[in-house]
């Protein structure tokens, strides 16, 4: 075998890990997105109105995006100080084994309140294990990319996110298929959280065959890693964490509207079929793949931070066809709605892969962009469904004038940084 070939062998391997890896983690961190929609509210919390259910079940959806940078700072400190292999390999479990602990818990009317207890704390590990997900997902992918195709090989990790909601709607599609409601309830639900270890299994498989990336090795030729990396990195770049931060936030919040809350709003309050709506999400994820194929290649011919800014300013004019197309309540309105959104989605997640680590040197690079993205998280996505449906109750409007201010915001983090050079990967 040549060597050209084995090194082509060996980036098919690498980005496989990057992408199978993320596609699980994402799987498993949306199943609970999907659950928490659709039945956690009535298993889990007392008796009262369903939309005051609906806000407590997306308040333990929102717990993953405080343990999200616990997280990072955890695994980043790690992947800076001993590799990025360990800690990708310790991440997927972590969240792999929360995940599936979630299918025996007990319901609220079984446990009381020790049901709502154990259903926050799995949903804690399973936020704490993406926390060091995506940083490490994206450092593999990069650090090994050839020069000219950075973007290219970071949209991998990206991809694995679509990948993985279509894992996710896929199977509870084919359980409200197969399934009477009483019976997705009472135990269906169950299934995809008993399927993630399956799934777990195979990307802990793919991932125990990776080796360290070239710019790790280096940077520790050069010099040791630091004792603190989160210290390092908040005293010499600080601007970058905060610009960094606030240019992520856009992905968040479009992606968790356009999927839990419409989901549960679609649902709830324009009366369409649960199957019916998760069909269009499934059509419509779609667009998000191909939005971060096409910001890849773009972003190799040009600049991530262009095609970033490109993405937050169609986002602000795709936000007010919220209330024209979504508040409709017809299902072909709906669908073009959702695609529109989750293809602007993937312009502003794809680059995201190769931009943030751009930002970083290669002995705080893990922990860098894995804060960013985090906390990006955090503002962006955390309390998103429940803000939007608090806002909801004044019009689908102020839906959308909440996704143009988070357009906004984002594209305020890109100027910050527009004079910065992006450090070399």
């Amino acid at each position: 075998m040549t060597q050209g070939t084995m090194q082509g062998a060996s980036h098919k391997r690498i980005l496989g890990a990057a992408m199978a890896g993320t596609a699980v983690e994402f799987y498993d961190f949306y199943i609970f997105a999907t659950a928490a929609s659709l039945v956690f509210g009535p298993l889990f919390f007392p008796t009262s109105s369903p939309e005051a259910q609906l806000l407590q079940s997306w308040l333990t959806f929102a717990l993953a995006f405080i343990a999200r940078p616990v997280g990072a700072l955890v695994f980043g400190h790690y992947g800076d100080r001993i590799g990025r292999k360990a800690t990708l390999v310790w991440s997927l479990m972590i969240m792999g084994v929360s995940t599936f602990l979630i299918a025996f818990l007990p319901s609220y009317a079984v446990a009381g309140w020790i049901a709502p207890l154990l259903l926050c704390i799995l949903r804690f590990g399973q936020g704490f294990g993406l926390g060091g997900e995506w940083g490490g997902a994206a450092l593999l992918a990069v650090e090994n990319a050839p020069e000219g195709k950075k973007a290219r090989y970071g949209m991998f990790p990206q991809l694995g996110a679509p990948v993985g909601f279509i894992l996710s709607n896929g199977l509870f599609l084919i359980l409200g298929l197969f399934l009477s409601d009483a019976d997705f309830r009472e135990w269906g639900w169950r299934i995809p959280f008993l399927l993630s270890a399956a799934l777990v299994g195979i990307g802990l498989w793919v991932r125990l065959k990776l080796t360290e990336t070239p710019a790790f090795a280096a940077a520790l030729e050069e010099a040791p890693p630091p004792k603190v990396p989160v210290a390092e990195v908040v005293r010499t770049h600080p601007l970058q964490l905060f610009g960094g931060t606030f240019a992520a936030i856009a992905c968040f919040a479009i992606f968790y509207l356009s999927t839990a809350f419409a989901l549960g709003y679609g649902t709830t309050k324009l009366g369409i079929a649960r199957e019916d709506f998760l069909g269009v999400q499934l059509v419509a994820i779609l667009f998000m793949a191909a939005g971060i194929i096409v910001s890849g290649y773009w972003a190799d011919r040009t600049r991530p931070a262009f095609v970033l800014g490109v993405g937050c300013a169609a986002m602000f004019v795709a936000s007010f066809t919220t209330a024209p197309w979504l508040g409709s309540g017809d299902l072909f309105l709906t669908g073009v709605y959702l695609s529109l959104l989750l293809f602007v989605m993937g312009l502003v997640y794809g680059p995201l892969g190769a931009w943030l680590p751009g930002l970083f040197p290669a002995r705080v690079r893990y922990t860098g962009a894995s804060i960013c993205f985090n906390a990006a998280g955090i503002l962006g996505g955390a309390l998103a469904p429940n803000i939007a449906l608090k806002l909801s109750e004044r019009g689908l409007e102020y839906v959308g004038y909440y996704l143009a201010a988070i357009a906004v915001l984002s594209l305020f983090g890109l100027l910050l940084l527009k004079s910065r050079d992006e450090a070399a990967v």
